[in-house]
């Protein structure tokens, strides 16, 4: 079987190893120097790449995804692991190669790609089309294969080569494409939030949306266009432009009622302010840019505060209303939602449209939260386009 692969990313590479090893004569097509250059991004460049938890919870879809997400699959994707040699450091259930540093796991990769004699070709793919075979037309050459994987990602961060154009390729071909958006992204405010730029701080986030709850908890970061940090990614993927997004943001989430916690420190601690009350739980600078929110003098006393500004100074650390109106968009976004719909492609990740196509990784409509996920995706999907 003659296969190529269009894209060497995680799951393009993923894909190559597990077909070769089956006997598939096998060319990547990468229009990067280097394969897998995505994968030194993820984790902060440590490569998060699994998780003890794989709770179907962690992933989205508007189909179901236990046909890619299942023990199965885990399982094969479990010893596909073993036989690259990764080597986890495992904290709090999330996998990273032991050295902590990305390349490790790049470089597996494509060292077990050169020594399987697996081909790579750099150049741009820029058309193709299928008649009895796929016709694959690059900037330099065409190539014709029995099989074809895309792997080609999805719109985020571009400069690594996700530039959406497998969508484009598959819309030719007939699949229905849910609109890809950013995901695991920062978000922005129009709100004028330099002054909290540059805290890190443990928070609960909640965004209200068709009246439903949406919660993530974690550490947040604020920045001065608005709020980044794992919990606020997760929670990014709901974000919807031209609409109402209220981010309601509880600064001090360890402590339940912030008045009788005030109330009781100001008995304790004579002569204090209330951001010396506070600074012990709360950054100082963060305490003087909501006391700035609310009007209230730095320098004011509990007791001299009178019902209503005590309200709202409460509502403002445990509360704060934070309009988001954009997100930082594909530049900065960590994967895709939207992508190729489920219900177009087998439990093996061949397109019920086009016989020998199949798909993998952020071309479909899955994604998930931070930890391991989407990585899990797309090696699995990888696995599955390279057996069958």
């Amino acid at each position: 079987m003659n296969t190529f692969i269009i894209g060497g990313g995680a799951s393009g590479m993923a894909a190559a190893i597990t077909a070769k090893r089956l006997g598939d004569n096998v060319t990547i097509i990468e229009k990067n120097n280097n394969l897998g250059k995505k994968l030194l991004l993820t984790g902060n460049g440590r490569c998060n790449y699994f998780n003890d938890d794989m709770s179907l919870s962690n992933f989205y879809s508007n189909s179901d995804v236990s046909k890619i997400i299942n023990k199965t699959n885990l399982d094969k994707l479990k010893k596909f692991y073993d036989s690259i040699g990764f080597v986890p450091r495992v904290k709090n259930g999330y996998y990273y190669p032991y050295s902590n540093t990305s390349t490790a796991i790049q470089n597996s990769l494509i060292k077990e790609i050169n020594i399987l004699g697996i081909n790579i070709i750099n150049e741009e793919v820029i058309d193709i089309s299928k008649k009895d075979k796929f016709i694959i037309k690059t900037t330099d050459n065409i190539y014709e294969s029995d099989k074809l994987i895309l792997a080609t990602g999805g719109i985020t961060i571009p400069k690594t080569g996700s530039d959406g154009f497998g969508y484009e390729i598959l819309k030719k071909l007939g699949h229905n494409i849910i609109k890809p958006k950013a995901a695991l992204v920062p978000l922005v405010t129009n709100e004028n939030v330099k002054d909290w730029a540059s805290i890190r701080t443990n928070v609960i986030l909640t965004l209200n949306l068709d009246g439903k709850e949406i919660k993530e908890e974690g550490e947040a970061q604020l920045t001065n266009y608005g709020i980044s940090g794992i919990c606020t990614m997760n929670i990014s993927r709901y974000i919807e432009i031209n609409k109402n997004n209220t981010l309601y943001i509880n600064f001090l989430p360890d402590i339940k009622d912030l008045c009788i916690f005030i109330d009781e420190r100001n008995r304790l601690l004579k002569e204090r302010t209330i951001i010396e009350l506070l600074e012990m739980v709360l950054n100082y600078k963060l305490l003087y840019f909501i006391f700035k929110k609310c009007h209230i003098n730095t320098d004011a006393k509990w007791n001299e505060l009178n019902n209503n500004d005590k309200t709202n100074l409460i509502n403002s650390i445990t509360n704060y209303k934070l309009n988001v109106v954009d997100t930082m968009g594909i530049m900065y976004g960590e994967t895709t939602s939207g992508g190729v719909d489920l219900k177009d492609i087998t439990s093996s990740c061949e397109s019920k449209i086009v016989k020998d196509l199949y798909i993998t990784g952020e071309l479909l409509d899955i994604d998930a939260k931070c930890g391991g996920y989407n990585l899990t995706n797309a090696f699995i999907t990888g696995i599955l386009a390279g057996e069958k």
